[in-house]
């Protein structure tokens, strides 16, 4: 048998923990696997029901057919025609058709951008793989509780912004159809039950291709904090690498998912805010209480979904950057702990770095948006001064490796992070003052 230490370094981290147990320990751990994993399958069979129930399931070509059916009736047809059936056709009414005919294509395009993205990718990879959270990905046993609780916050989040803006859509509905003559009650039930499904149906498509994205990202969020406890064990410097090699993995899969959704999201929603704002401002005339209202509701989901996308994407971004410093004071604290152990032969080693610091523990400084992050990150304190050249080479590879290696959301090569946010505001803001200066100029003209 070889050295028992040398033996587990060469394995990965799942392996590790499997040989420092015994058999019986590691079927105890099978049998814990399996308990929680019967907790954490409600809560992804509900996620699976929900998806398949809003047609993101396409598996097959009957499923395919279905849910393009259901959206091309809900989605397009019903809001045409009820638009058609309530409204006139003299010249400013005929405007007025035409500006709340391009709020109802940009509802439907933003809407089949997601559902036509979203299904793809569960098409491919199924629910588990698609959130990382099977045996392959998940691994860590301590992770299943912070899953179901994210994907349980998946449903609250969902639940808070689409209920209070169904209030607002019925109540916009409501005196539309007051406001519009017809001949019998039934029919105005009708207009009235017919608009608002068709309206949560394609806002609630919308929404949660972007809680997707945002679920995914918040769950590899525990990885990326927890990456930090490694730093706690005498391990292998080739142990964080593995690691941190499977979380670029993970976030590059999850840029390469995501990035056609995202460029096509705030390409719609972009364009279609401009449109909007450009025929209002060019006749004044066309805006009204009901189309004005159903327009700001229309446009809080739409900036919400941006910003909870963008958010989620810079969130990651942020962690995975963040990693390079923590190991980078890790680094440099070793090595003067290893320094002055190496000097201090004589004197206790461990009481000498605990007087260097009291409290044993490397403090880790985040923003004010981080404070959900761990406080402290402990270091080791039983440095072997032989190894110390050996140890330190090993450890500055590893920095050097973080530095040229940060990680991130990219799309195409463009990593989603807080500078790239500040030019989108900028480029936002620079349009929104262009389109203001030519419709200003038309309606002085």
């Amino acid at each position: 048998m070889g050295n028992p230490r040398t033996q587990i370094e060469e394995e990965s981290p799942t392996e590790v923990q499997v040989t420092l147990l015994g058999p019986e320990q590691t079927q105890e751990e099978e049998e814990e696997e399996e308990e929680k994993d019967t907790q954490l399958d409600p809560i992804l069979r509900r996620l699976d029901i929900f998806l398949c129930f809003f047609g993101f399931h396409q598996s097959s070509l009957l499923g395919f057919l279905l849910s393009w059916a259901a959206f091309l009736l809900l989605g397009v047809s019903i809001p045409v025609v009820i638009l058609r059936v309530s409204s006139c056709y003299d010249c400013e009414k005929h405007q007025i058709y035409n500006f709340e005919l391009d709020i109802i294509v940009s509802r439907s395009c933003l809407a089949a951008v997601s559902l036509g993205c979203v299904s793809h990718n569960l098409r491919k990879y199924g629910i588990r793989k698609f959130l990382f959270v099977d045996r392959l990905h998940g691994q860590m046993l301590r992770f299943r509780k912070e899953y179901t609780e994210k994907i349980q916050g998946f449903f609250r989040l969902l639940f808070f912004w689409i209920f209070p803006c169904f209030l607002l859509k019925t109540a916009c509905e409501v005196i539309r159809i007051a406001y519009a003559y017809h001949d019998f009650w039934w029919q105005s039930v009708a207009m009235l039950l017919a608009s608002v499904i068709s309206w949560i149906y394609l806002i609630t498509i919308s929404l949660t291709a972007c809680l997707l994205f945002n679920l995914v990202c918040n769950l590899q969020v525990i990885h990326l904090e927890n990456y930090g406890k490694l730093l706690e064990r005498d391990s292998d410097v080739s142990v964080f690498i593995e690691e941190h090699l499977r979380l670029r993995l993970h976030l590059s899969k999850i840029s390469h998912r995501f990035r056609i959704f995202l460029l096509l999201a705030f390409l719609v929603v972009t364009a279609s805010q401009f449109v909007t704002l450009f025929r209002a401002m060019a006749s004044r005339r066309i805006i009204n209480f009901i189309n004005e209202c159903d327009f700001a509701v229309f446009s809080i989901v739409q900036v919400v979904g941006i910003i909870l996308c963008l958010n989620a994407a810079v969130k990651i971004s942020h962690r995975a950057q963040g990693v390079v410093s923590v190991v980078c004071r890790w680094h440099a604290l070793l090595t003067c702990n290893s320094t002055d152990a190496s000097e201090l032969r004589v004197s206790n080693s461990a009481g000498s770095l605990e007087a260097m610091n009291p409290s044993g523990s490397l403090p880790m400084n985040y923003s004010e948006s981080d404070l959900e992050s761990l406080d402290y990150l402990a270091h080791p304190i039983n440095t072997q001064p032989v190894s110390y050249m050996s140890t330190y080479h090993k450890r500055q590879a590893f920095v050097t490796y973080l530095q040229s290696n940060p990680g991130g959301i990219t799309i195409f090569g463009w990593t989603v992070d807080r500078a790239l946010i500040n030019t989108i505001f900028f480029l936002e803001f620079t349009l929104v003052l262009f389109v203001l200066g030519n419709t200003l100029g038309l309606t002085a003209n």
